[in-house]
């Protein structure tokens, strides 16, 4: 399965899991968007690279970047969730506008080389 059928599937199964424990207009806390993109990311052996919330109270947003696949079929993702709650948005970082996206493959490196060091 490609990245993009993957993050359509996770958009979908993320945003009836968010409905169900959030209805929208209920405030998102950081732990409930943890717990979101890891339940999802599970289901297709992705992970969470890092997560942050962006702007402001109730007008932010959660974001966080994953990866799927490993080696040369490693992919990307972008999630977001409005912190006052909605649709959770899932994405290619290959397709995405956010500067988190830009950063997501950078971690990655990152985390690998710390990992191989240890």
């Amino acid at each position: 399965m490609d990245a993009q059928a993957v993050a359509e599937n996770l958009e979908k199964a993320g945003t009836e899991t968010a409905l169900k424990i959030a209805p929208a207009g209920d405030a998102i806390s950081d732990e409930t968007f943890e717990y979101l993109v890891r339940q999802a990311l599970d289901a297709v052996n992705g992970t969470m690279l890092f997560k942050m919330r962006l702007g402001n109270d109730d007008d932010g947003q959660h974001v966080a970047a994953a990866s799927i696949g490993e080696g040369g079929s490693q992919q990307f993702l972008v999630l977001t969730l409005p912190v006052g709650g909605g649709r959770l948005r899932v994405e290619t970082a290959a397709k995405s506008e956010s500067p988190v996206a830009r950063i997501a493959a950078s971690y990655a490196g990152l985390a690998q080389a710390f990992a191989t060091a240890a």
